[in-house]
């Protein structure tokens, strides 16, 4: 889709970024936003669920010297509202690449939008050109068994969701995200978790809506051999049991794949650790796709 067909409102560029603050999609107004050259390798960033688009801050003003980027707010997330319908997330992110004029972008991202990103590799490998995931795992990946110490504090997270206690639901899973099930908070920078805090807060305005996503079928898991592209797999050395089984299974499953644990940190590397979250990122696109 070019942007002349697009159903957006109006391109508005200054200097090398270009924002499109909304793009009319499936019952869904999409807030998304892209920088850095036309002609460069696209980037398309998904955030986690305990997140927004703003989550990508720390490294948006380095890539885009480098890389088209190009981010959103999934639908239900932060300024991207959505009636109550049933759709495909795979579909939302093609269309926001439609929007952008990008034909292939290496998808990177994080917990839920890592599973969106391994998805639509599936559903439209034209359209992905490499895969990173962190903290994320394939759709249909059998449950992991907790720990007790996951299992106390999932608990008051599933008792704040069931109340619809936002705040309460935000604070508990900054802390669980953030610190992760074998640290303390008082290891953890206040900065950081601040920043978490603030990110949960801005998807509050949406949480009683209910769109509603169509799983992919068959599911991912079953499917992973089918990934050809580039791929990186990142997980928190400090993240949750299942997360670090889906990432060592991703990594077995997908051929040629890369794994990465993260050494001092949980769910959510790219926030705690920014610098060196975006060094390993570049190497990654310099050895593997860029170079």
């Amino acid at each position: 889709m070019s942007r002349d067909t697009c159903p957006c409102l109006p391109l508005v560029a200054v200097g090398t970024v270009f924002l499109m603050p909304t793009l009319d999609h499936a019952g869904a107004r999409l807030h998304w936003e892209a920088a850095g050259p036309e002609e460069a390798p696209a980037l398309l960033f998904l955030h986690a669920g305990i997140a927004t688009s703003a989550m990508w801050d720390p490294l948006w003003s380095d890539l885009q010297r480098d890389f088209r980027v190009i981010r959103y707010d999934l639908r239900w997330f932060g300024n991207s509202p959505s009636d109550d319908v049933e759709y495909s997330n795979r579909a939302d992110a093609v269309a926001v690449l439609d929007a952008a004029g990008v034909e292939q972008a290496i998808f990177i991202g994080a917990s839920y939008g890592g599973a969106v990103a391994i998805d639509t590799a599936l559903e439209y490998p034209d359209r992905v050109a490499g895969l990173v995931t962190i903290g994320s795992g394939p759709s249909g990946f059998p449950d992991v068994e907790p720990t007790g110490r996951e299992r106390e504090l999932q608990a008051p997270i599933e008792e704040a969701e069931e109340a619809r206690d936002w705040d309460r639901l935000v604070e508990l899973e900054a802390l669980f995200w953030g610190v992760g099930p074998t640290r303390e908070t008082a290891d953890v920078d206040p900065i950081f978790l601040q920043r978490l805090r603030e990110l949960g807060h801005e998807n509050k305005p949406l949480l009683d809506g209910d769109p509603r996503p169509v799983p992919m079928e068959p599911r991912a898991y079953g499917r992973l051999g089918d990934i050809t592209v580039p791929a990186l797999f990142i997980v928190g050395e400090h993240d949750t049991t299942a997360a670090r089984a889906q990432a060592e299974h991703l990594a077995e499953a997908v051929d040629g794949a890369s794994l990465h644990v993260f050494p001092g940190t949980a769910h959510v590397p790219s926030i705690e650790y920014p610098q060196p979250f975006l060094g390993l990122l570049r190497e990654w696109l310099t050895e593997r796709v860029a170079g």
